[in-house]
């Protein structure tokens, strides 16, 4: 098991991850795509009000459980924002309602503990001019309310006059004496609010962190591998509501404070939360060109927990009314679309598996069809438990969609002591056990619930073959938001505080996650040697929370071809009892599926708010025009950049190609964005190919690294590396 999962397997995923990076800027970048993010139809008519994304973790430079302990919560708006997008450039929107809702579990509150409300405003402060920035002034200014409620009550306002930074329409708007004559940076840390709480919070345009080759998966699953797989959201900017929230403010108010000797499985210290945005009901255009009325309470028209569940596991006849509803009234009935997600269908041949496995009658499926997803095929004979489940006799679990799963374990005496008992003897059976829904048993919790330390939830390392037994707990992120038998679940980013961030420089550090964290559990020395709870690494990754580093698009896909079940003992088909290790080809073929695009197109920052300063508009322009020129001839392809060796072990050569000759920096940044040396600096460089080597030091640890090349200011592109 360990061999085949051993972090060379992951080395050669990540460097063909950085190869499809590269050749992701060879001029072939479409700067028309469409955004993942419009996830329904309503909402894809109004963006400033349209949640892309929600982000909540543990900050990684408060490490220590202790009175610096914070969580970051990032909720980002508007999506694909062109950087050239002028000249009347986007922002938060007025009359709307942008609102962050957590939820800690204060007995007897059955909606939000903590709502934090913002809106904005925007001036023009020189209409004469049809620039959004001149002479110090600009146009579409932006400032922000925010305001707090705590436990249902009345808000009261905390900030009264925060400043959103202005668009990076470029240097001579932003740095230049006839513009602002400051630097981006600069605006960016001058909007920082800091409160007497000691919460900080960050409203303005920033890099879009999200990663996904949008045109492949959503041409009917054609996902692409490295190399042939764009990344949609490249170069493209959104508006962020990032907040900085101490743990003491965010626990229950009964939990004592966190130390660096909280049990990392607390529930005291379990959060969810989603996002929203809500409209005035009624909008009246002015006949006269005038601003339009607005009158009316305010309607929710957008909200966002969980990624893509909205995007790919509602079907479009659903999204609309999900975007109107909270966690709290989600209809049991929508849980049906976890627990049968359509992406099963794909994942799944229609093939007769008999004897063990007949189709479930009527059902079809198409596993064959989407070439892109062959790597993850769902269990449809699992034999895991055979000897403990009746032996020779035994068929088998079936996962598939309408199949029975485990449900046919209800009522059995060994389910006693697991989350999988019925309601009156402690587990939730009822709610994970349901006939024909056999995703209600790991998709549905994960989504609705959050997962709990209890059998079977707990890591497949020391139960023998047996999936009912104890093993090594994992994780406990479990948070009802009402009773467990009318409404246990909601669609939110649930997370425990109480988990230590993963060093962004950590050699263990992945961007899988949870999913990376089981795989240090089952087949690492350091945490599989003994069932007792360990704080492993990534543990602090989604879907415990989400990082703005963790690969959400690939990890959901695993956990919907049953990865999440083979990590608690419910092995893959080709499994048996006389396996020498469980890590069979199939499970190993799903364990490196990656879905064409795993890190984001420029690095993250080492402190808050973490997320990147916004793509210049000048200079996303030039991109555009020079890639649409070298598709008609008239220029040079842009540069082209690749490292030899990769992964390296004392040096690396960056060999890139320039169009014309041009004045270049390399920076070498380490995971969290820091700057670990500066190979070059403004140095000039001939048309054609070039080369620079970088030979660290003994002080640069084992890690992977980011070299970006500079032009002036501007990002022409960067290469992820890795030292060994």
């Amino acid at each position: 098991m360990k061999n085949l999962l051993t972090r060379p397997l992951f080395h050669v995923a990540l460097l063909a991850t950085s190869v499809g990076g590269m050749l992701a800027w060879s001029g072939q970048h479409n700067t028309l795509e469409a955004s993942s993010h419009r996830e329904a139809p309503l909402i894809a008519d109004d963006p400033l009000a349209d949640n892309t994304d929600l982000y909540a973790f543990r900050s990684p430079d408060a490490p220590n459980n202790d009175a610096n302990a914070s969580v970051t919560i990032i909720a980002n708006y508007i999506p694909l924002e062109l950087p050239q997008g002028g000249p009347n450039y986007n922002t938060f929107g007025e009359n709307v309602r942008y609102e962050i809702h957590i939820k800690n579990g204060t007995a007897g509150n059955t909606g939000d503990d903590i709502t934090y409300r913002f809106t904005f405003t925007r001036t023009n402060q020189d209409p004469s001019t049809f620039f959004n920035i001149r002479l110090g002034q600009q146009n579409l200014k932006t400032t922000y309310i925010c305001e707090k409620s705590v436990g249902g009550g009345a808000f009261s306002t905390i900030v009264s006059n925060g400043v959103v930074p202005p668009p990076n329409v470029g240097p001579r708007s932003i740095t230049s004496a006839a513009g602002l004559n400051t630097t981006y940076t600069a605006l960016m840390t001058n909007a920082i609010q800091t409160l007497a709480d000691g919460t900080k919070i960050f409203c303005g345009p920033t890099d879009d962190p999200f990663f996904v080759d949008l045109g492949g998966i959503f041409d009917l699953g054609g996902v692409r591998a490295p190399g042939s797989a764009r990344d949609g959201v490249a170069r493209k900017n959104t508006h962020a509501i990032a907040m900085q929230i101490p743990v003491s403010v965010l626990k229950k108010a009964s939990a004592p404070a966190l130390t660096a000797s909280t049990n990392i499985l607390d529930s005291n210290y379990i959060i969810g939360v989603w996002a929203s945005a809500s409209r005035p009901s009624t909008r009246v255009l002015s006949a006269t060109g005038g601003a339009p009325t607005t009158s009316g309470s305010y309607v929710q028209v957008s909200r966002l927990g969980m990624p893509l569940l909205n995007e790919v596991i509602n079907p479009i006849g659903a999204k609309d009314a999900w975007n109107a509803i909270t966690p709290y009234n989600e209809a049991l009935a929508t849980d049906d679309y976890l627990s049968n997600p359509e992406l099963g269908l794909y994942m799944a041949d229609n093939v007769p598996v008999a004897p063990t496995a007949p189709k479930p009658a009527g059902q079809t499926y198409y596993g064959e069809a989407v070439p892109g997803l062959g790597p993850l095929r769902i269990q449809s004979k699992s034999l895991a438990g055979q000897a403990l489940l009746g032996g020779a006799s035994f068929t088998g679990f079936d996962f598939r969609n309408g199949a029975a799963g485990v449900s046919g374990l209800a009522g059995s005496p060994l389910l006693a002591g697991t989350a999988l008992a019925p309601l009156a003897s402690g587990g939730y059976g009822e709610y994970l056990l349901r006939p024909g829904k056999p995703r209600s048993v790991d998709i549905l919790p994960i989504f609705h619930t959050g997962v709990p330390n209890a059998i079977p939830y707990q890591l497949a390392t020391g139960k023998a073959g047996n999936p009912l037994a104890a093993g090594k707990p994992f994780i406990n992120n479990f948070l009802l938001v009402g009773t467990a038998a009318n409404n246990p679940g909601g669609d939110m980013l649930r997370l425990n505080m109480a988990v230590p961030p993963t060093p962004r420089n950590s050699a263990d550090f992945s961007s899988e996650g949870l999913l990376a964290a089981a795989v240090l559990g089952l087949t690492d020395s350091r945490f599989n040697a003994s069932t007792a709870v360990q704080n492993i690494p990534n543990m602090d990754g989604f879907p415990n929370g989400r990082r703005l580093e963790d690969d959400v698009t690939r990890i959901e896909l695993q956990a919907a071809g049953g990865v999440v079940l083979a990590a608690i003992g419910l092995w893959y088909d080709d499994y048996t009892p006389a396996s020498t290790t469980p890590v069979t080809p199939q499970l190993g073929r799903v364990l490196t599926f990656n879905a064409g695009i795993t890190a984001n197109d420029t690095t993250f920052r080492a402190a808050f708010p973490y997320v990147q300063t916004p793509w210049s508009g000048t200079n996303a322009q030039r991109v555009a025009l020079a890639q649409r020129s070298a598709g008609l001839g008239l220029a040079p392809n842009l540069t082209v950049a690749q490292a030899f060796p990769n992964p390296f072990v004392d040096r690396t050569t960056l060999h890139f190609e320039l169009p014309t000759r041009g004045t270049m920096s390399l920076v070498i940044s380490d995971a969290a964005g820091r700057r670990v040396a500066t190979v070059a600096k403004d140095k000039a460089f001939a048309q054609g190919v070039n080369e620079l080597t970088w030979t660290p030091g003994r002080d640069v640890a084992p890690g992977q690294y980011i070299a970006t090349l500079y032009n002036g200011q501007t990002v022409v592109q960067s290469v992820r590396i890795e030292r060994q």
